[in-house]
């Protein structure tokens, strides 16, 4: 959800110079909130079951995504685009065939940077309302002092959160195996 929002966001901000003090400017006020005082806010319009746990995620996720993406639209070479407009190149043709490839490497740092970012999301809504799950186990856990279960939950979230950061390598490395980024691994 995240990241599809966070393209989105990230292509209306590279294009429009309004977007850009809009949405920037309001995406930057919603990250300088601690997402432990927006929580309750989530629970009172979303409910206390899963979808507070994947708004949470979301609302962290999204400004390291959209950041990045931002980044890697506007990262394309001038002379390039100047290329491509002098050939007839339309600008949605050149945001897919130019910018959008270019980006591509900056997206995935993001999301790297991201899926950490979500599970703290998900864990601050489990802390926040829930009846299960690791945060709820880390919750119940501190109010018996039961610190094997704490560093259980923990483990288990550290353990998921290198799986999923693995993941989105894996998928990083299947999508832009070209990037000099990609290569310098593969060697």
């Amino acid at each position: 959800l995240a990241v599809a929002i966070g393209i989105l966001f990230a292509i209306a901000i590279a294009h429009s110079r309004l977007m850009e003090r809009v949405l920037l400017a309001l995406l930057v006020a919603l990250n300088s909130v601690p997402k432990v005082a927006v929580a309750p806010l989530l629970i009172i319009w979303v409910g206390t079951g899963i979808w507070a746990k994947i708004w949470m995620a979301m609302v962290i996720a999204l400004f390291a995504i959209v950041v990045d993406m931002v980044l890697g639209l506007r990262s394309v070479d001038p002379d390039l685009i100047d290329l491509a407009r002098s050939l007839g190149g339309k600008p949605r043709k050149i945001l897919y065939k130019i910018r959008f490839p270019n980006a591509l490497p900056s997206l995935f740092a993001g999301m790297k940077v991201a899926v950490s970012l979500a599970l703290v999301g998900a864990i601050v809504g489990e802390f926040v309302a829930s009846g299960r799950g690791l945060g709820f186990v880390i919750i119940t856990a501190q109010s018996t002092f039961d610190t094997t279960r704490i560093f259980a939950a923990i483990l288990i979230l550290s353990a998921l959160g290198v799986l999923l950061f693995a993941m989105i390598d894996a998928l990083e490395g299947l999508l832009i195996p070209w990037h000099v980024s990609r290569r310098a691994v593969a060697q």
